[in-house]
């Protein structure tokens, strides 16, 4: 088992291992206390059958009583519906302020859970148990947390740090490919913003499904986020590095109704983003063609359907707009990235950039 230690708002451990959801009861004790006796377990459709057993009756054996809210699963239930009813469904069940919830799923999941728990009685505490390796990698860690609106992803939501996050790597046996992959381009983002080396180890690795890989990617993934996280918490500055290939990566996502995934749509936003900052000169070197080169290897569809003036609709709702500006990540060089602010006006113009 591995461990990172994140010291943000509150101090948590994110425990990354093979065989950790039979024990999870354990670590979440410990992690919460001994006050804590009801949690609330949320999960989807799909997940819900696959492992919310093993954990709500690890949970028991360590004291706790669970109770489980299961939603359908996808993007589409990410939004403040689901969100009213979990919270009636706490108030219903009588969860108190010394209670708490466990996300267990991915990163709608967590996004949901976590909003919940930083808005049910101003505030309870809440656990990520992340099944999928985008989850792991990005969404579980940080304390960002929401849900969708109409206008765009993300645009209701709250900073509330998890109490642990716990990845039991044997999880990623039951994911599919697409699933995988989508977790693979965060990864590689981390690498792209700040670990150059991390690029190219995923550079030489056939295999996603190899859990020494997984375990490796997740591992720099992670310590890549917990450095930025400590530093920037609120998301004001060097936190946004984060957020590379997510503007036209989200852009992406809203004009596909959501069809296209969140990893694949940044995926293709990540290159979009590495030409344009070459086209307009804020680059030193060629970073679309390594990456592109990398994400083609797994099979990552890198063509977009959209044109400029659609993505620059969709991409004006984007929660880092300030005003008439927005901030872009803009790669100057592989494993290198800097904060760039570009006038609205001119977005549809980068977006042409980098679709040339």
């Amino acid at each position: 088992m591995e461990k990172i230690t994140i010291t943000a708002s509150k101090t948590y451990d994110v425990l990354t291992g093979s065989g950790l959801l039979p024990r999870a009861g354990a670590y979440i004790r410990q992690a919460l206390g001994e006050k804590v006796r009801k949690i609330c377990v949320v999960t989807d459709s799909n997940v819900a059958p696959l492992y919310s057993d093993a954990l709500i009756s690890s949970l028991e054996e360590s004291g706790f009583v669970a109770v489980k809210f299961v939603f359908a699963a996808g993007e589409a239930s990410k939004n403040l519906r689901t969100l009213s009813d979990l919270l009636e469904f706490l108030a219903q069940r009588q969860l108190t302020r010394s209670d708490a919830l466990v996300a267990l799923g991915g990163g709608v999941t967590g996004d949901l859970t976590g909003f919940a728990a930083a808005s049910y009685l101003r505030g309870i505490p809440f656990v990520q148990v992340p099944t999928t390796l985008l989850a792991a990698v990005d969404s579980s860690v940080g304390g960002k947390t929401g849900v969708n609106l109409e206008a765009g992803k993300n645009l209701a939501g709250a900073f509330w740090q998890p109490s642990l996050v716990l990845f039991d790597t044997d999880t990623m046996a039951t994911l599919s490919q697409d699933l995988l992959l989508d977790g693979a381009a965060e990864a590689i983002k981390a690498g792209a913003i700040a670990d150059k080396e991390l690029l190219s180890y995923i550079r030489e690795k056939p295999d996603l499904k190899d859990p020494a890989v997984i375990t490796h990617l997740s591992g720099r993934a992670i310590e890549i986020k917990r450095r930025v996280v400590q530093e920037d918490e609120r998301d004001t500055g060097a936190r946004q590095l984060l957020n590379f290939g997510h503007t036209l990566g989200h852009a992406i996502e809203k004009c596909s109704g959501l069809s296209v995934s969140h990893g694949h749509a940044v995926a293709i936003g990540m290159v979009i983003e590495s030409r344009a900052a070459l086209q307009f000169g804020w680059s030193r070197e060629d970073c679309a063609a390594p990456l592109s080169e990398i994400l083609k290897k797994f099979g990552f569809p890198l063509d977009c359907p959209y044109s400029a003036s659609q993505l620059t609709q969709a991409a004006l709702s984007d929660k880092k707009r300030q005003g008439d500006r927005l901030t872009l990540v803009i790669p100057v060089a592989q494993g290198d990235c800097q904060l760039k602010e570009l006038p609205v006006s001119r977005l549809e113009e980068f977006i042409k950039a980098g679709l040339s």
